[in-house]
């Protein structure tokens, strides 16, 4: 991870948590103390490895929780180690189903706020199974929209310095034989303009609790050729925490006017 041989904020957490979970099928504890200290300074030292990645800091927090918990409910290490497990091993479905949500919920979004039945789309970076574990993000739309025969073409940018878009999104774009082109970073102003691009479609590095976003260097120029050409730009990595959250508002507003 340090080495960014493994890269992609969720593909982070998820193999960081396995690696700690491989170690932790072959060891036997005497006490659920001694698989807490175990795991616990295993997920710290993992911290370290990509500081500046979210997910894997918040996986980590989540299982010290959750070890911590159970260790309090039970004498029995094995049973704990198992639950543990299990845990880490649900991380893999929980991302797909998150992925394959977002795919579903930005499809819709783009396709009705542009008002086409088929749209052409530009992406940056890498948002796609190499970075998840398995699907994508923001290119889980684009593969969304493919599978429903409502996706036109897709440009995706090189992505310099890293060139995650030339080596990544485009061997996953040819490998899902999605109808794609890679353009250097330099002229995604001009394909915007003359290529019928109806939106761009990127990730997020950061999202916080105002809905302000922060993604890979580059993001913010497509923002502003976007703005200026009068595209669609919006981050879709927090298309699924705005529909939770408007659930979740729903059901509270349903239950107080119950109450009352």
């Amino acid at each position: 991870m340090s080495a960014t041989q493994v890269r992609g904020a969720p593909s982070i957490a998820i193999v960081g948590a396995l690696s700690v979970a491989v170690e932790l099928a072959s060891k036997d504890f005497d006490t659920p103390r001694d698989l807490v200290c175990f795991v616990t300074s295993k997920l710290e030292y993992l911290k370290t490895a990509r500081p500046t990645a979210v997910n894997i800091a918040e996986a980590a927090n989540r299982l010290t929780i959750f070890v911590k918990q159970h260790a309090e409910q039970t004498n029995d290490a094995s049973e704990i180690k198992i639950k543990l497990l299990h845990e880490i091993e649900s991380m893999l479905e929980k991302d797909i189903s998150d992925n394959k949500a977002i795919g579903r919920f930005g499809a819709e979004d783009i396709l009705k706020s542009v008002g086409e039945n088929s749209v052409k789309l530009l992406t940056h970076c890498n948002t796609g199974s190499l970075a998840t574990a398995g699907y994508g993000t923001a290119l889980g739309i684009i593969r969304a929209l493919h599978d429903s025969n409502k996706l036109g073409h897709v440009f995706c940018t090189e992505t310099r310095p890293y060139n995650q878009g030339s080596r990544l999104t485009a061997y996953e774009l040819v490998y899902e034989k999605i109808p794609a082109t890679l353009i250097a970073d330099s002229m995604a102003s001009m394909a915007m303009k003359n290529k019928g691009v109806s939106a761009v479609v990127v990730g997020a590095d950061r999202v916080v609790a105002n809905g302000d976003t922060a993604n890979k260097i580059g993001t913010y120029q497509l923002a502003i050729t976007g703005a200026v050409v009068g595209l669609l730009m919006i981050d879709y990595d927090i298309i699924l925490i705005y529909r939770l959250i408007n659930t979740i508002s729903y059901c509270l507003s349903f239950i107080c006017s119950f109450i009352t």
